[in-house]
């Protein structure tokens, strides 16, 4: 479903939220409700929020992946290897 056909009154979402919750569930969807003609709230199935939480957290990692090897905070494998495994014995 496109999001512009996804775009309700928080009027509907009070009218009909079985139907939605049914919706948005089954079909994976995600609605947008407005107030006033402002969008105020997202709802969305809970596994495609976890997906993108997932994608987010992933995104992230790569950025400060980035930054490092920009920064030049970079050693070879074996050596992160050996000093997490140090790391762990003095635990």
């Amino acid at each position: 479903m496109k999001y512009s056909q996804a775009i309700k009154p928080i009027s509907y979402l009070k009218a009909h939220v079985g139907e939605i919750v049914r919706g948005v569930s089954e079909n994976q969807e995600t609605m947008i409700i407005t107030h006033h003609g402002e969008a105020k709230v997202v709802v969305q199935d809970i596994h495609v929020f976890e997906q993108t939480q997932e994608s987010l957290a992933m995104l992230k990692l790569l950025a400060q992946s980035k930054a490092s090897l920009q920064q030049g905070r970079i050693k070879p494998a074996a050596e992160a290897f050996a000093d997490l495994a140090e790391r762990i014995r003095t635990e």
